[in-house]
C-alpha cells in the first residue's frame, strides 16, 4: 500500500486498505501545510461534536491506531449529566460491559478532514465508534445513518437530501462566567438582539448583518459546506443558510459542522449563536430545520419523484410519503429530540402539528414539490427541528420511506386544511414521542431493540429531570396564592 501503515484498525477490521492508504496521505499533507493541531471529533447522541485535539505530529497514529475516549460520552444527557449507572455489574451494549467507565475507541475518517478557516491553523476530522475488541458501536450516530443508507441501496434507489437550517445570533450581555453560574447544565447566557425582526427577507435586514452573513459564508464555501443561501429570516435575530442537495451522509456531516462553525465564529466576536427550537427570549420564534429528499434510480440515474402529472406522486413518491406519514409520531424523537423542540408544534405558525401531506402547503408536515420533468422534484418535511441529532434523524427518514417503499404503501389524499381538528397530532410532548417510538416496530427491527432502549433511556431520563424541576410559572401561579 505504498508504504502505508497498517495499524491496530485495519487489523481490527475497522478500516479498509483504500482508507489507511488516505490516511497516510493525509498525514503527510497536514505536516506539509503546516497545520499545528487536529481536533478529532464524533457526533454522539445528541449530535454534539466531542473529542480531543491533538497535535498534527501524531495524527498518523491516531489514524492507524484510533483514540481512546471514556464510554460515558455515550451515556450523557443533554445537561452532560452520565444517566446510565457506570457502577454497577450488567450495564452492557452491544453485550459489550460499560461497567466502569472504560474506553471506546475514534475511528476517524479521513474523507471528512476539513481545515478551519476561523482557526487556519487547525482542522477537524469526524469519527466514527468501536469498542476496543474492534465491534462496531451500533448507536454510533454515522453507523445508523449509513446502515439506513445501505438498506435504502439494496433497492437500487439513493436518497438524494437538502437542508434549510435555521437559527438566531444574539449579542452577549451576560457570559454566564460568574461562578455561581457554572452549574449543570450551565446559566443561560443573557443576550439581546442583533436585529428587531419582523421583517422577512427585507434587504435592508440583511444589509444590517452583512458583515456577519459574509463571515458564516465564507468559511461554510471554504469548508465545502456548500450554501446556497443566507436569509433573513421572520423572526427578530434569526436567519437561515440553505445547502446543495447531496447524499445522507454527506449532509448530516455539513450540519454538525455547520452548527459548530456558527457558534464558535460568533463566539469570538462576542455573539451567541442559539438553534435551540424555540428559544426563551421575548418576542423570538421557533427554529425550524427542513429536510428536503427524493429519491434517485441507481440503474438511470433519475429522480423517481419526478411525475407526469401536475401535484401528481409516482408510485414511488407516494409509498414514501405514506412510509414517512405512518411512521411520523415514533420518528418524532429522531426529528425533534428535546423538551423544548414540542413548543414548537403549533397551529398556523409555519410549524406542523398534524400528520399529513399537501401540495405545496407550507403547514402541513410533508410538503410536496412535485412539477412534470423537474428533476428536482420533492418532499419537504417540515417536522424537524435544529436541534436534531441529524445522523439519526435523517435515518429515520430513510428507515421510513423504506418501509413505505417495500409496502407499496398509497398516501392518503393531500390535505388543504392542515390544522383541521380532525387530523392526527403529533406527539405534544418528548414522553409521548418516547412512547411512540419505543412502540414502533420499525425502529426495533431497523435498529435493534439495543438501540430502542438506549435512547429511551436517554431522553426518559432528560423528561424526569423536567418535570422533577420547579419552573417560573408554578412559582407565578402558586406562590402568592397559597
Amino acid at each position: 500500500m505504498d508504504g502505508a501503515i497498517k495499524g491496530a484498525l485495519f487489523e481490527r477490521g475497522l478500516l479498509n486498505e483504500d482508507q489507511v492508504r488516505a490516511g497516510a496521505e493525509l498525514a503527510a499533507r497536514v505536516v506539509a501545510e503546516g497545520f499545528e493541531t487536529v481536533r478529532v471529533l464524533f457526533a454522539d447522541q445528541h449530535g454534539i461534536l466531542r473529542g480531543k485535539a491533538i497535535t498534527a505530529r501524531t495524527l498518523g497514529s491516531a489514524l492507524a491506531a484510533g483514540l481512546s475516549v471514556p464510554s460515558t460520552l455515550i451515556l450523557k444527557d443533554t445537561a452532560h449529566r452520565t444517566v446510565f449507572d457506570v457502577w454497577k455489574d450488567g450495564l452492557t451494549l452491544d453485550g459489550v460491559s460499560l461497567s466502569g467507565a472504560g474506553d471506546l475507541l475514534l475511528v476517524p475518517d479521513p474523507a471528512t478532514f476539513t481545515p478551519l478557516p476561523w482557526s487556519p491553523h487547525s482542522a477537524v476530522i469526524l469519527c466514527d465508534l468501536a469498542y476496543r475488541s474492534g465491534q462496531r458501536v451500533s448507536v454510533s450516530p454515522r453507523r445508523v445513518l449509513r446502515q439506513a443508507m445501505d438498506g435504502l441501496g439494496r433497492t437500487g434507489h439513493d436518497a438524494v437530501m437538502g437542508l434549510e437550517v435555521e437559527f438566531q445570533v444574539f449579542a452577549v450581555s451576560d457570559d454566564g462566567l460568574a461562578h455561581d453560574q457554572a452549574t449543570m447544565p450551565p446559566a443561560a447566557l443573557a443576550t439581546r438582539n442583533t436585529t428587531q425582526g419582523w421583517a422577512f427577507l427585507t434587504e435592508t435586514r440583511y444589509g444590517a448583518v452583512e458583515p456577519l452573513m459574509d463571515d458564516l459564508r465564507r468559511a461554510a464555501e471554504a469548508m465545502g459546506l456548500a450554501p446556497r443561501s443566507m436569509e433573513i429570516e421572520m423572526g427578530p435575530s434569526q436567519f437561515e443558510f440553505t445547502f446543495d442537495a447531496s447524499d445522507p451522509m454527506m449532509q448530516a456531516d455539513r450540519f454538525v459542522l455547520f452548527r459548530m462553525m456558527v457558534k464558535e465564529i460568533c463566539q469570538r466576536q462576542g455573539l451567541h449563536a442559539s438553534f435551540m427550537p424555540k428559544p426563551r427570549v421575548a418576542n423570538a420564534v421557533a427554529n425550524g430545520w427542513h429536510i428536503h429528499q427524493s429519491l434517485v434510480s441507481r440503474e438511470t440515474g433519475r429522480n423517481v419523484f419526478t411525475p407526469e402529472e401536475d401535484c401528481v406522486p409516482t408510485p414511488e413518491a407516494g409509498a414514501w410519503i405514506a412510509g414517512l406519514l405512518d411512521h411520523a409520531p415514533a420518528t418524532c424523537l429522531l426529528t425533534n429530540p428535546t423538551i423544548n423542540g414540542y413548543k414548537r408544534f403549533s397551529a398556523f405558525q409555519l410549524a406542523p402539528n398534524r400528520v399529513q401531506w399537501g401540495t405545496d402547503n407550507r403547514g402541513a408536515m410533508l410538503r410536496a414539490l412535485f412539477q412534470p420533468g423537474d428533476p428536482a422534484a420533492r418532499i419537504e418535511n417540515r417536522v424537524a427541528d435544529t436541534a436534531a441529532n441529524p445522523y439519526y434523524a435523517l435515518a429515520g427518514q430513510i428507515l421510513s420511506g423504506l418501509d413505505g417503499l417495500a409496502r407499496g404503501a398509497t398516501p392518503p389524499p393531500p390535505t388543504l386544511t392542515p390544522y383541521a381538528e380532525d387530523q392526527a397530532h403529533l406527539p405534544a410532548t418528548l414522553e409521548a414521542a418516547v412512547q411512540a417510538f419505543e412502540a414502533s416496530p420499525l425502529y426495533a427491527q431497523a435498529l435493534g431493540a439495543d438501540f430502542v432502549r438506549y435512547l429511551a433511556h436517554l431522553k426518559r431520563a432528560e423528561w424526569t429531570r423536567y418535570l422533577s424541576t420547579v419552573s417560573e410559572w408554578e412559582q407565578a401561579e402558586y406562590f402568592n396564592l397559597f
